[in-house]
Formats: C-alpha cells, structure tokens, sequence
C-alpha cells in the first residue's frame, strides 16, 4: 500500500498521473472554495469548532466527486 502511494506521488510530481493538469488544479480549487465558503457560513452561526468541522467535512466530500471524472495516463 505505502509503495503505491510512493509510486503515484512519484508520477504526480513528475506530470505523468493526469492527463490534463488543469482540470485538477480547477477542481481542486473548487472544493477548496466551497470548503473555505461552508466554514465561513457556519462559523458566522456556530462555534468556531463546529464550523472547521463543517467546512472540512464538505471539502472532503467534494473532491472524489469532483475527480471521479479525470483522465488518467
């Protein structure tokens, strides 16, 4: 297991698991801006905790949604 998250951390840096990068980076922001907005909109109704929580949940959640679709090499 650790060597195949050695052997796709390796092909990532080296630009060779994607085919189109930018379409990850795209995506990858999404999430990270629903993310930051969930927090930001919890955190103004509840506990600061809670709203992490929330926001981090959400973020997490999106991105195998997000990337189901993605070409890889």
């Amino acid at each position: 297991m650790f060597s195949m998250i050695l052997d796709s951390m390796k092909l990532f840096f080296a630009g060779r698991l994607f085919a189109n990068y930018s379409e990850v980076f795209t995506r990858a922001i999404l999430a990270t801006v629903i993310g930051a907005t969930v927090t930001v909109g919890v955190g103004l109704i509840a506990p600061t905790l809670l709203a992490a929580i929330a926001g981090g949940a959400v973020g997490g959640f999106m991105l195998p949604i997000l990337f189901k679709n993605l070409k890889y090499r």
